[in-house]
């Protein structure tokens, strides 16, 4: 399955309302480690058809980045049953990602 580009006009229904569990991506054009995670959330996308994967861009989407109070990017969440399930912030390896889903 390919990422998703996910704004406040679709959040509700891709997101919240998702049966599949959810990763999201929040990132920006300029972060270089948001530019050294993508390839990695590019990568789970297509490896893990049973989950889905979004990105959010803060620079068009400041609503949903003050929604889920971001800081720093990369942020990266998993959000199950429309509750974020777990979270973290930087860059991180594959598998620490993978784990996050668990």
């Amino acid at each position: 399955m390919s990422v998703i580009t996910i704004t406040k006009n679709n959040f509700e229904e891709e997101v919240l309302k998702s049966e599949k569990t959810v990763l999201l991506d929040f990132w920006a054009s300029w972060c270089g480690p948001c530019r050294m995670v993508s390839p990695i959330i590019d990568e789970i996308a297509e490896e893990h058809p049973e989950i889905k994967v979004g990105k959010v861009n803060v620079d068009e989407e400041d609503e949903l980045a003050q929604k889920f109070g971001i800081m720093s990017i990369p942020s990266i969440f998993v959000v199950k049953d429309g509750k974020i399930a777990n979270s973290t912030v930087g860059a991180i390896p594959k598998n620490k990602i993978l784990e996050l889903l668990k």
